[in-house]
């Protein structure tokens, strides 16, 4: 890598009196950098399905708006793998702030370019070169956290962290309805979260900083005497991508696993997240308003859901993942049963079941992006999570996005809920393959 991009160099080590308070300020620093960040790109991700309402009263129907949607799915997964590989040999500080500036300049483009929102094919254009800077955002995530934190902490630290899909993903419903009131124009839903969205890029600029040993620092293993159980032989070492690539992450049959089963779990989360203010106005008689409400109620249970599932993993199965994604899926697929069958006229109980999908599913997402990070070593981090990503985005999303509105246009509400109830099952089915991989890692004597 050249320029900006190239990993930090390392620099001589602070004296042994400063390195735990200075190790200790950094982790909290560039730990707030990857939150804040992260949820700033939550801001312009799934803006688009709060719009959706709005263009189906300018004449598109859901099949075209749901291809639409699909654009940032399809673009974002491809992305997020190919941005993996990139971001494993980069300095995630400066990726991921400037993936960020580039998703907020396409939102501002879309929601101030008055033809834009007049053509499925221009739409379809901008969001998916959204989602292909949006793939900029988790793989530098995941490399700052590898380098900072280590294995046996991680499932907690991993499981906070995760939130910021929470925080930014909630936050954009009451964003979108305080932007509609000050700009008078629903085309505010895209251009007053990208400027949020700027102003995060440039905290993420102030506080992320690449590996420790840029800043002086030991590594994280050395600093908390805690060590992989498989790893390479030279883990501060710069892999080339061959190597990544074929050597750590294509070969890996367990990595395949969680790979598929995350198809079906993204399927489920964005297949409900992404058409919830549709469903809720046209089958529950929910208002815009009230359903966007809902849409921010479901996002935000899923910050103690996820903190938990990352506990359970930790502590209860002892840092086996598949045990506490089997429970939390198990879990969905009841509350996805409620949330399809109770009548309209019940809205407490519509928002009950939206929120417990909220609250459970946010957990197995989480999980699979950890076990990915579990399974290779932090040099090739990026690559592991980008090929889980691959699967979600493209077999799962971006099915969902498009395939959904095609099956309720032809089959009803009823034919795109019985693909989520099968979408649940599989899940399981092929979290279960993993049962048994994952061990706590005791630390080095």
């Amino acid at each position: 890598m050249i320029g900006i991009f190239k990993p930090a160099p390392h620099k001589e080590r602070l004296a042994e009196d400063r390195i735990d308070p200075v190790y200790r300020r950094l982790r909290l620093q560039v730990f707030l950098g990857i939150f804040i960040g992260y949820a700033g790109y939550y801001l312009l991700r799934k803006n688009f399905a709060l719009a959706i309402p709005y263009l189906e009263e300018e004449g598109f129907s859901k099949g075209q708006l749901g291809l639409v949607l699909s654009a940032v799915s399809i673009a974002y997964g491809i992305s997020k793998f190919v941005m993996g590989i990139v971001s494993d040999r980069c300095n995630p500080r400066y990726f991921m702030a400037v993936g960020l500036i580039l998703s907020a300049l396409i939102n501002i483009i879309f929601g101030t370019v008055p033809f834009i929102t007049t053509s499925v094919t221009v739409m379809f254009m901008l969001m998916f070169l959204n989602g292909w800077f949006q793939g900029m955002g988790w793989p530098p995530s995941g490399r700052t956290m590898v380098h900072w934190f280590s294995v046996s902490e991680r499932g907690t630290k991993m499981s906070i962290w995760n939130v910021a899909h929470n925080v930014g993903g909630g936050v954009v419903a009451p964003l979108v309805s305080l932007g509609i009131a000050l700009f008078a124009a629903w085309q505010s839903i895209f251009y007053f979260p990208a400027m949020i969205a700027l102003l995060i890029a440039i905290f993420m600029l102030i506080t992320m900083r690449d590996t420790p040993q840029s800043c002086g620092l030991p590594p994280i293993e050395k600093y908390k005497n805690d060590y992989p159980k498989n790893d390479v032989k030279n883990r501060e070492e710069e892999l080339t991508a061959k190597e990544i690539l074929f050597k750590y992450v294509l070969n890996n049959k367990f990595l395949w696993y969680i790979a598929i089963a995350n198809v079906f779990v993204y399927f489920v989360r964005y297949g409900v997240v992404d058409w919830a203010p549709t469903y809720l106005t046209e089958a529950k008689d929910f208002t815009h308003d009230s359903s966007r409400w809902s849409y921010f109620l479901y996002e935000y249970a899923g910050i103690p859901g996820t903190i938990l599932c990352g506990w359970m993993s930790d502590k209860l199965f002892k840092g086996r993942r598949a045990p506490a994604g089997i429970i939390f899926m198990v879990g969905v697929l009841a509350a996805v049963a409620v949330y399809w069958l109770n009548p309209a006229g019940n809205p407490m109980i519509d928002n009950i079941a939206l929120l417990s999908i909220g609250f459970l599913i946010y957990g197995p997402v989480m999980l699979i992006g950890l076990h990915a990070l579990d399974l290779a070593p932090k040099k090739a981090a990026g690559t592991a999570a980008g090929l889980t990503g691959l699967f979600g985005y493209l077999g799962g999303s971006a099915f969902a996005n498009a395939v959904m509105g095609f099956v309720v246009d032809a089959y009803g509400w009823d034919g795109g809920f019985i693909l989520l109830i099968a979408s649940c099952i599989l899940a399981i089915v092929f979290l279960a393959l993993t049962w048994n991989t994952g061990t706590t890692v005791k630390k080095a004597a």
